[in-house]
């Protein structure tokens, strides 16, 4: 369950690159919040308390403007690329009971039989659920699956209140045989065989021209 992560936030009224390096340099985040027919309310957020709520996806957030209560999901974080800091927030306005669209990890338990490949397709399921209400993640018990299971997102159990939004069809995990070492070596073997020939026919096509090149001298 996402938590319900209280931030003391201030409106701002400077706006623009410089006004943004101000913010940063004093240990905060330019942030702007939106949704539900408001006018985009631009807010300054505290720095470290911002990076702690927004380490797990699909915080939910309650912001705390001059006093007032307002919850609001990141739509997106601007992270620096180098220095662990973020550098902008986009916040939409959500309320109590209300349905949202999210992307939620999925989390693989368990081991699939032996000598298996698991491959995840898709690591994250979108998914229709209250906005109070968003799991962590969708757990996936992959226990004991043999070579050759497929698991599709309209299989998968999502936790309580939520429901799918994304295809039903899409493949998310696959398991798949381990290829031998035996079976490796005689596939690149048998690459390297397919191999010999063009390289012959091209040593071939060259002879002649070399011939003709002793020709004319």
């Amino acid at each position: 369950m996402s938590t319900d992560n209280r931030l003391d936030v201030q409106k701002r009224t400077e706006f623009g690159k410089g006004a943004a390096r101000r913010i940063r340099r004093a240990g905060n985040v330019p942030a702007v919040v939106y949704g539900h027919g408001t006018a985009p309310m631009h807010i300054t957020m505290p720095g470290h308390d911002t990076m702690m709520a927004l380490k797990n996806p699909n915080a939910l957030l309650t912001l705390i403007v001059e006093g007032e209560e307002q919850l609001a999901l990141a739509k997106d974080v601007q992270r620096d690329p180098i220095k662990p800091v973020i550098e902008h927030v986009d916040l939409v306005i959500v309320r109590r009971g209300e349905k949202v669209t999210v992307d939620v990890p999925v989390h693989l338990t368990g081991e699939a039989a032996a000598e298996t490949v698991v491959t995840v397709e898709h690591p994250a399921l979108q998914v229709e659920v209250e906005a109070t209400a968003i799991p962590e993640s969708i757990v996936i018990d992959i226990e004991g699956l043999e070579a050759g299971t497929q698991i599709h997102a309209g299989a998968i159990a999502l936790p309580a209140g939520a429901s799918l939004a994304g295809d039903p069809e899409a493949l998310v995990v696959n398991i798949s045989a381990m290829i031998s070492q035996e079976a490796l070596d005689a596939e690149l073997a048998e690459a390297d065989a397919e191999a010999e020939p063009s390289t012959q026919e091209d040593a071939a096509d060259e002879a002649p021209e070399v011939a003709d090149d002793a020709a004319e001298a």
